[in-house]
């Protein structure tokens, strides 16, 4: 049987790992879970990163005067330029990274589908877009497997995910052994494979 070099996973950890929800709870995914004897996950919290406690008063992303920004309802202290220095930082200080698994509908990690509201009040959303977090990932790594865990519940987003996760890893370690001969058998692998399994959901 072929085995897989483990892909490297950055996770929100509060998926699975700690009880560092705004709420200060903890979210049990079974997939992540079963996940974890064959991946090295890199679990970060963003917020609790940036100095925001557990419990805490939750964020949200505001659009003023057609910037947005990362606020506090509950205090009006604004994170946006503490995220974003995070963000930068955190992500430039990784090393081999094949994908991430993030938090849905976070203001912070959620990597699309993100609520963004006029006002800090009580308002409807106006429109949706990716978190602070989840938007550098986005930039700075566009190519990788990235999912959140509510999506990665729909079976073809989850099988996607992971054909393209541990083909990313073992394109990885195919590149650092430098062995042509190797290079040559993962592209008659992935040609004769990849496009029965790979179809963007």
């Amino acid at each position: 049987m072929r085995e897989f070099p483990k892909p490297v996973v950055v996770v929100s950890k509060c998926i699975t790992f700690e009880p560092v929800r705004w709420n200060g709870q903890i979210i049990a995914i079974e997939f992540v879970q079963k996940l974890k004897p064959y991946v090295t996950f890199v679990p970060v919290c963003p917020e609790v990163e940036i100095g925001l406690g557990v419990p805490r008063d939750h964020v949200r992303i505001v659009l003023l005067k057609g910037e947005k920004k990362l606020l506090q309802p509950a205090t009006g202290l604004d994170f946006t330029d503490k995220m974003a220095k995070f963000s930068e930082s955190f992500l430039d200080s990784l090393g081999a990274v094949d994908g991430f698994i993030l938090k849905s509908a976070s203001p912070s990690s959620g990597f699309k589908n993100v609520k963004v509201y006029p006002s800090i009040e009580r308002v409807s959303s106006i429109e949706k877009a990716p978190g602070f977090f989840g938007g550098a990932v986005l930039q700075k790594f566009p190519n990788l497997a990235i999912e959140d865990e509510r999506r990665l519940l729909n079976p073809r987003i989850r099988e996607h995910f992971l054909t393209k996760l541990f083909t990313l890893a073992s394109f990885r370690e195919i590149k650092k052994a430098g062995k042509i001969r190797d290079l040559s058998n993962f592209n008659q692998i992935t040609n004769t494979c990849l496009p029965l399994t790979t179809k963007q959901s």
